[in-house]
């Protein structure tokens, strides 16, 4: 592999929304690369406006910016003009710079991952907390909810959000596309044994998921509490605190979104070279924001005035103003997760 080639295929094993790797690399030379992106909220209810996958792009031009210091060059990153916001491009120069050293968290890049699984409860440690503050930067600053109360709060709102995220049609339709079934790896979706729940709930799921038929009869018959205490109420409650990645300003567009996606990658990774385990727990943050916003995004009404009230208690967990929270997750010391998404191939992601 050449340099530019190897700093992509480290790259791409930068984190995005349900394993979607919302991008492709054009090689324009030894020494630049076009980072074609796109979102996807034309078929996703998650990724309202695009933002979430914004993050997501942020995540991998800081991810890529980490893999070039292993070579003693920075990345020098221009969003090209004339782009829409759902497909936007990023030119990449690499330029030598004797300033560059290599990044603590180069070995961690492939390693990191996402935990659904308990975590210990142990609180984090004064130093752990101020180097992930640190990793963040200036234009960010890090929310902690901790301690047996506010992991409680926590677990509520994540436990109340799942109610919503499996009850819902639109959701559904988006579950059943990302979830590999019968998989402990998956290079393009999540694997089903990533899930965080017992070989039984996942057997009715995998029953249900086959129609939205099937998951509206399962939840009338035997509503959705299996799931939730497996996959919100109990990890929530399981893990040394929950935290908020806040922008210092309100974003005002598609760049502070990527700079958010860069600042929590960062964040990310350093929490994976501290030996923590973390999970993001976005929906609160996308579903609020419909509803801020007083955007409709289910045919059923109920669900709608459901995510009113549960707009009401994400105030009541993160502040009064959620407008700057830009991710939400939980970490804990753990083990590393047995089962987890890997990525495509680098052939298979360039132009």
């Amino acid at each position: 592999m050449t340099t530019i080639e190897q700093i992509l295929d480290l790259a791409r094993w930068a984190p995005s929304g349900d394993n979607t790797q919302v991008w492709r690399f054009e090689l324009l030379g030894p020494d630049q690369v076009a980072v074609h992106c796109h979102d996807t909220r034309d078929h996703v209810v998650y990724d309202l406006d695009g933002h979430p996958s914004q993050v997501a792009h942020g995540a991998l031009l800081e991810t890529l910016a980490i893999a070039a210091s292993a070579h003693g060059l920075r990345a020098d990153v221009a969003r090209r003009p004339g782009q829409p916001d759902t497909h936007p491009v990023y030119d990449v120069r690499l330029v030598p710079d004797a300033a560059i050293a290599p990044s603590p968290l180069l070995p961690v890049i492939t390693t990191r991952s996402v935990q659904r699984r308990p975590l210990s409860t142990r609180a984090l440690t004064a130093q752990e907390k101020q180097a992930l503050e640190a990793a963040v930067g200036p234009a960010h600053q890090v929310q902690w909810i901790e301690g047996f109360g506010g992991r409680w709060a926590a677990a509520r709102l994540m436990f109340n959000n799942a109610k919503l995220r499996l009850t819902m049609p639109e959701a559904y339709e988006v579950h059943r596309r990302i979830i590999d079934w019968g998989k402990t790896h998956s290079s393009d979706k999540v694997p089903d044994q990533a899930l965080g729940v017992d070989n039984g709930t996942l057997a009715l799921m995998k029953w249900a998921m086959a129609s939205w038929e099937r998951v509206n009869t399962m939840n009338t018959l035997m509503g959705t509490w299996a799931p939730r205490l497996q996959m919100d109420l109990v990890p929530s409650l399981a893990c040394g605190a929950h935290f908020v990645l806040r922008a210092r300003q309100a974003p005002a567009g598609i760049d502070d979104y990527v700079a958010a996606g860069r600042a929590t990658q960062r964040f990310w990774l350093t929490a994976a070279a501290l030996g923590l385990q973390l999970q993001p727990e976005m929906t609160p943050l996308i579903f609020g924001r419909y509803v801020r916003n007083e955007l409709r995004f289910t045919r059923l009404d109920a669900l709608q005035e459901r995510a009113r009230r549960l707009y009401a208690q994400l105030c009541r967990v993160t502040g009064p103003d959620p407008s700057t929270a830009m991710f939400m997750g939980r970490l804990g010391a753990g083990k590393a997760p047995s089962a987890r998404s890997l990525r495509k191939p680098l052939a298979e992601l360039m132009k």
